[in-house]
């Protein structure tokens, strides 16, 4: 697990699908995102500087850089502009698909670069599994295809149950992972708040992820769960409000923590002594482990996190840039808007 301590580092702090090299284009080091990881490739050939304000001049590929029947140059393609062509700055080329020693396994390699010239190209890799539907970069592994993202959306659609606000229909999901004791968790509230009004077609759900490093976070999810099942998710919300707005309640040991939560029960409405008491049933902590598997399964590792459809965007970034994947997203995946 692993805290953001600034949501403009968070870049560096999202393993799983995070292209490295797209993301310094696409995010400016400002965020997360869910994409091919593709470090610069050390044996690939230098891209050309471009001029300030110029567009990138990639090399022609070569075509014995083609060795490898699957998949198609038309493939790889599709899965770079699902993973990252959201952002129409960024330009990319493929400059090859090979064939390696182990069987089935093939290595891509390519180019990234900035429209504006701005920013230096810088060489792309990524390795496709003999299955055909994953890929390895960084270490880690994530999913390969025209749309990446279709299984843990499918996952989310299946096994996101936390209270939620906006539509019932899932054909734009919005799921985030939050932690109650994690600061930058607060700091997002603004931006979900946002996403209510200007998508009032997605439906928008709040998933517990307890961070061990916080010792108020467990109880307070539980207590959480509580609320959702007492009132409801309107009631659940306004306990949510109070509990990011007396936050600093949670850092000063077990009793102060209760006291907070018990303060934001009594403001949504409940009985905090009922609340208390469902918050230590084995029912309620097996379900607060239940969401924490769950953003594991996802590969989530950092909050917030906000998945979209199932791609894993920066809950605390700028607003602007969550939007812009949302209607890219809502595209992709044929969602009317």
């Amino acid at each position: 697990m692993i805290r953001m301590s600034n949501p403009l580092t968070s870049a560096r702090c999202l393993a799983a699908a995070a292209l490295v090299v797209a993301l310094s284009f696409a995010f400016h080091g400002a965020a997360q995102e869910q994409v091919p990881p593709a470090p610069a490739d050390v044996n690939a050939p230098s891209a050309p500087t471009p001029a300030p304000s110029a567009a990138p001049a990639f090399p022609a590929p070569d075509p014995a850089n083609f060795t490898a029947a699957s998949p198609t140059k038309e493939e790889v393609n599709a899965f770079l502009n699902a993973s990252f062509g959201y952002n129409e700055n960024l330009v990319w080329q493929v400059e090859g698909i090979l064939k390696t020693q182990v069987e089935g396994v093939t290595k891509v390699i390519g180019y990234v670069g900035d429209k504006t010239g701005k920013t230096k190209p810088q060489g792309m890799q990524f390795f496709i599994l003999p299955d055909g539907k994953h890929i390895i970069a960084n270490d880690e592994i994530s999913s390969f295809g025209e749309n990446p993202f279709a299984d843990y959306r499918a996952t989310l659609q299946k096994r996101a149950d936390g209270p939620y606000r906006g539509t019932a229909s899932k054909d734009l999901e919005l799921v985030e992972f939050a932690d109650f004791q994690c600061p930058h968790c607060k700091d997002a509230q603004p931006n979900m708040e946002k996403l209510l009004v200007d998508f009032p077609n997605a439906r928008i759900v709040f998933q517990n992820f307890p961070l061990p490093m916080h010792p108020a976070a467990a109880g307070a999810a539980a207590y959480g769960v509580c609320v959702n099942k007492l009132g409801g998710s309107v009631v659940f919300f306004q306990f949510a409000a109070a509990v990011f707005d007396g936050q600093d309640g949670l850092n000063q040991g077990a009793d102060s923590a209760t006291l907070t939560l018990n303060s934001a029960v009594t403001k949504a409405g409940l009985d905090p002594a009922k609340v208390e008491a469902c918050s230590k049933t084995p029912e309620v902590v097996a379900q607060v482990k239940a969401s924490v598997q769950l953003a594991k399964d996802l590969n989530v590792n950092v909050t917030p996190a906000l998945m979209v459809n199932g791609r894993q965007v920066p809950a605390a970034g700028p607003y602007d840039l969550i939007k812009q994947i949302i209607f890219f997203q809502e595209k992709l995946d044929g969602v009317k808007q």
